[in-house]
């Protein structure tokens, strides 16, 4: 077997000392460009790759950033994943049956702030490695991906508190949506309770609907309660009656979305009980998932039932009719908590800070806007 080439093996090769080498890796300006010359011939002759384990112990940095989102796909056992496709298999052909999208449809919301994360992390010459915590070791994981990074940032109500709590004690960690807490952390989000309000009050005093109601997410979700809450106040604040619980609640997945759509049409059409005049919803993928119900079923969308989401995702510009939402700025979180992330790893002794992204609302046909 070829021995792997060390750092001892390139000073070798270039005629200079361990601690050239390590200058011309990690300081380059402070060494003659002649010797870096030297240096980098002399690690492409012998395919030399520093070890970052081995620089991160020296530096006590990674130059590692850990994103950690929750589990969006169902997947929660190695017993759910499907079956590998055989090396070789050959090719099938084979009519497809299976609704579009399907069962796991993709949370765009979460690639949308993963990317601008990432992005802002490249800008800064910085990695970033993440974790989706599953099944019963999910917290181990969690607190694996800490000791290998310089900072956290997590999607709220990922992670338990007192694992957040733990780790924030080992490295800085940055909380993405939701609403800032005294917790000791750094928060960032967005103005969930804004946006919700100028919805509703754009269906109420432009539409004229009085008969709103609400389609929810998880209970879990910070989201998910605050727009809640933001729906509830500005019906009363329209001199509306706010109701105790959303009409509908699932899981902000567009398939579940369906489901619950599908009943609400049965009942509709068992009983004759009217189906509400807007259905103002807790993200996009369930305005999507309703709306791809309320087509189906021949139901207008607005003349019958009027319809708004919440996140801004390519796919609502692209839905018939268009889908009125409000549109937050999901690359920017990204990029914002790692902007928390280096500054906290700078200097620890920062204040703490919460930030509140602003939105706006994209007014389209789905609410019945020409």
């Amino acid at each position: 077997m070829t021995k792997t080439p060390t750092v001892y093996d390139v000073a070798q090769r270039a005629g200079v000392s361990i601690a050239t080498v390590s200058r011309v890796l990690r300081r380059p300006d402070d060494v003659r460009e002649q010797t870096r010359a030297v240096v980098h011939a002399a690690i492409r002759e012998l395919g030399y790759v520093p070890s970052a384990s081995a620089r991160g112990l020296a530096a006590r940095h990674t130059g590692v950033l850990g994103l950690c989102f929750p589990d969006v796909d169902g997947i929660d056992d190695v017993a759910d994943l499907p079956a590998p496709v055989a090396v070789g298999a050959q090719v099938e052909v084979v009519p497809d049956h299976t609704p579009s999208p399907g069962s796991r449809w993709t949370n765009l919301y979460i690639a949308e702030v993963m990317r601008g994360a990432e992005l802002e992390a490249w800008r800064h010459a910085l990695a970033v490695m993440i974790s989706v915590p599953r099944g019963p070791q999910r917290e181990q994981l969690v607190s694996d991906l800490a000791g290998r990074v310089d900072g956290l940032a997590v999607l709220a109500a990922t992670i338990p508190d007192d694992v957040l709590a733990r780790i924030a004690r080992r490295i800085p960690v940055v909380v993405m949506a939701g609403p800032p807490r005294d917790d000791g952390l750094d928060h960032i989000g967005v103005d969930n309770a804004a946006g919700v309000r100028a919805v509703v009050d754009h269906l109420v005093r432009d539409h004229g609907y009085t008969d709103l109601a609400f389609v929810g997410g998880p209970d879990a979700s910070p989201d998910a309660r605050d727009r809640f809450a933001a729906f509830r106040a500005a019906l009363a604040a329209n001199g509306l009656p706010a109701p105790e619980a959303p009409l509908l609640a699932g899981d902000f997945t567009r398939t579940t979305a369906r489901t619950l759509a599908a009943g609400l049409v049965r009942d509709h059409r068992a009983t004759g009980r009217p189906l509400p005049r807007a259905l103002v919803c807790g993200n996009d993928q369930t305005a999507l998932g309703v709306l791809d119900v309320l087509h189906d079923a021949g139901v207008d969308v607005p003349g019958t039932v009027a319809l708004t989401g919440f996140d801004g995702i390519d796919a609502t510009q692209v839905s018939v009719p268009r889908l009125t939402t409000v549109s937050q700025p999901m690359l920017d979180l990204g990029r914002a908590a790692v902007e928390l992330l280096r500054r906290r790893i700078t200097d620890r002794t920062t204040p703490t800070s919460a930030v509140n992204l602003p939105v706006r609302v994209l007014l389209r046909e789905s609410c019945g806007c020409r």
